[in-house]
């Protein structure tokens, strides 16, 4: 008996959709989700200790530790994926390894190793940012914007 899905569709394709759905790989979810949120937590932790690192050893503030550790992340993450141990790790953790600031790195550095052969200017340089420009153009937009709002209300409503 066809289920709601595959009732509209003739017999020949209703018979395709069972086969279909018989061979089709379960995902499992949960184990996905939990493989992600320790991968993207981990790596929130190093970046913790990285902050901490700058604190105490440079006389950053709490404030002021957040630049260079960001781009400590970034230069590890670059290295990860040079040596291509960063795009194990994103087989494993899934978004988990994408969604924080090592994601944008591994993007960027993944583009200038595939057109590298291509030469400097127009393949590392032309393609480098081809991802990752978006994600830089919509951030310093959205920058711009919050920056003319926060002006905006302390200047004319005196917050």
């Amino acid at each position: 008996m066809p289920d709601k899905k595959t009732k509209n569709l003739p017999p020949q394709a209703q018979t395709y959709q069972a086969f279909q759905d018989k061979r089709e790989v379960k995902r499992p979810v949960l184990k996905n989700c939990v493989k992600a949120f320790l991968v993207g937590g981990l790596i929130c932790f190093i970046g913790q200790l990285i902050t901490t690192f700058y604190i105490y050893y440079f006389d950053f503030t709490e404030q002021t530790a957040g630049n260079p550790t960001v781009a400590t992340l970034i230069f590890i993450t670059m290295l990860l994926t040079g040596f291509g141990v960063y795009d194990r790790i994103g087989q494993f953790a899934g978004a988990g390894s994408a969604v924080p600031v090592t994601g944008f790195g591994n993007a960027v550095i993944s583009a200038a190793i595939e057109h590298r052969t291509e030469g400097f200017v127009l393949g590392v340089g032309g393609n480098m940012f081809k991802l990752a420009g978006s994600v830089i153009l919509f951030g310093v937009f959205s920058a711009f914007i919050v920056a003319l709002i926060k002006t905006i209300l302390t200047t004319w409503g005196g917050f």
